[in-house]
């Protein structure tokens, strides 16, 4: 059995969030939960609350919560914001603000 938990358009880059994705995948699900705790990037904050979620949800499927590890977690592009800043002479700089979906399934180990 598994339990899921996906965030979408979270307001931080795909890269940066795949960064700590890669620290926790196939972690025990309370190691994953120091991991993020301590880790000092700016997307452990969404991925603990992701990770409480999914500890939640298996909770409400039954299932044993010590014995659950991060089996899949994966991160996809979701739109990309485009704002634009003033340069000299008239010109324009694009700037573009990415969002991410990510996605993170807890499974019980055997």
């Amino acid at each position: 059995m598994e339990a899921k938990a996906k965030v979408t358009y979270v307001r931080i880059a795909p890269r940066k969030v795949k960064i700590v994705l890669d620290l926790i995948r196939n972690q025990p699900a309370d190691k994953a939960k120091a991991i993020l705790k301590y880790t000092p990037k700016a997307a452990c904050e969404v991925l603990l609350k992701l990770l409480n979620s999914a500890i939640a949800n298996a909770e409400n499927k039954d299932m044993d919560t010590s014995r659950l590890y991060v089996s899949e977690c994966y991160v996809g592009q979701g739109p990309t914001l485009k704002r634009i800043r003033p340069r000299a002479q008239g010109r324009a700089n694009r700037i573009n603000k990415k969002t991410s979906h990510i996605t993170l399934v807890l499974k019980e180990a055997e």
